[in-house]
């Protein structure tokens, strides 16, 4: 047995200072889920300050709900109470709050965390026997909170922002080119760019069923079928054709085998054509958890090959 050691009181504190606050931000994480599923950050931010009986009638909620949920976020800094009893969502947090079209915008991520831990008996068992946790085991809020994430991205800053970066891709997506989306989720991506572009041809790739159904009903509510097509293809075995431009949003990542995956996408891509990657800017070892997310939908990490 190891000989006992004395402990650091410092540390000691230090770490239940850090553990106790992760808990308080999980508690958060749940109020914030709740504002922007009931619409409170997003009637805040049109309407101003409110006390809890206007916002729960202009909601339809119940009140005595909408007054803790008001002290509960104003005392965790999400809110502020200007005068006592009126509450008023500052102007500078309503871009991650209340505006779902922004960049900035985390109401989709608030909606995926509670869904993520849903299959969670599965993930224990998954330490024991490996094989890991199915997409099909994740409820479908899940999906459509990832979609309202990664889509503020796509409508805002993608052709702008990303491809403004490679002039020459824009110019040919103009003329009319063959563009895949490798890992396409719901289709936002390639939606966006088939009403931007509607002389090129887009078809998007995803090895869950259910994402490509999601896809092809959101394709057909845009309008664009005609240009937009989405499979159900493991892409690391391979993709069926080559392509002007290929696409990867925060995808290789997650990839079972990235290098694999990678390979089939450099065969895939035309001499002379593209790869637009978009990846998390983190470090290759792991260290303290690195702050700042939204880097990654600036475009810093995205490059050609």
């Amino acid at each position: 047995m190891a000989e006992p050691r004395e402990l650091d009181e410092a540390k000691v504190e230090a770490f239940m200072e850090k553990a106790l606050g992760d808990l308080s931000g999980t508690m958060t994480i749940g109020l914030c889920h709740l504002g922007d599923r009931l619409g409170l950050f997003k009637d805040l931010a049109a309407h101003g300050p409110a006390d809890s009986q206007e916002l729960a009638d202009r909601l339809e909620l119940n009140e005595r709900y909408v007054r803790e949920w008001l002290r509960g976020m104003t005392a965790t800094g999400y809110l502020e109470e200007p005068e006592p009893g009126r509450f008023a969502l500052p102007a500078e947090h309503a871009p991650a709050l209340a505006e779902e079209s922004g960049p900035m915008f985390l109401g989709g991520v608030y909606q995926m965390m509670p869904a993520a831990l849903a299959p969670y008996e599965r993930l224990a068992e998954a330490f024991r026997s490996g094989g890991g946790v199915r997409q099909s085991d994740y409820p479908d809020i899940l999906w459509d909170g990832m979609s309202r994430f990664t889509g503020s991205w796509f409508e805002s800053v993608m052709v702008d922002d990303w491809l403004g970066t490679f002039p020459h891709v824009i110019e040919r997506l103009e003329r009319g080119i063959d563009v895949a989306d490798v890992g396409c989720g719901a289709g936002r991506a390639l939606i966006v760019l088939a009403e931007r572009f509607p002389h090129s041809r887009f078809t998007g790739f995803d090895n869950f069923p259910g994402q490509v159904e999601r896809a092809r009903a959101k394709a057909g509510e845009a309008g664009v079928t005609d240009r937009v097509t989405f499979e159900t293809v493991d892409a690391a075995q391979g993709l069926p054709g080559r392509y002007d431009l290929v696409t990867t949003f925060d995808v290789i990542h997650d990839a079972a085998e990235p290098k694999r995956l990678l390979a089939a996408i450099r065969a895939a891509v035309k001499d002379d054509g593209d790869y637009l990657m978009l990846e998390t800017n983190c470090q290759d070892r792991p260290r303290t958890m690195w702050a700042p997310w939204h880097r990654c939908s600036t475009g810093s990490a995205c490059s050609t090959a």
